[in-house]
């Protein structure tokens, strides 16, 4: 499962995020902001009619990501309580 398939207030754990070309810097970066295998992450909010941006929370932090940037982040499944 991916992140942009998340629904709001689920829940899941970073597995990997996934360059699509070589040297893809909006992977990259998203590894450099926490998003990164064993972290938990959770759907805040999305777009109008579940459009774009998604408001995701990783640790304490929020950040608003369109769909095909939260596509390159693959799960793995829910956190444990």
């Amino acid at each position: 499962m991916r992140l942009s398939e998340l629904r709001k207030g689920q829940s899941a754990v970073v597995g990997q995020v996934e360059d699509t070309e070589a040297g893809d810097v909006v992977a990259r970066r998203l590894r450099e902001l926490g998003f990164v295998a064993g972290e938990p992450v959770r759907v805040v909010a999305s777009g109008p009619f579940g459009r774009d941006p998604l408001l995701v929370q990783i640790g304490y932090t929020r950040f608003a990501l369109r769909r095909p940037e939260a596509a390159r982040v693959r799960l793995v499944d829910e956190p444990q309580p």
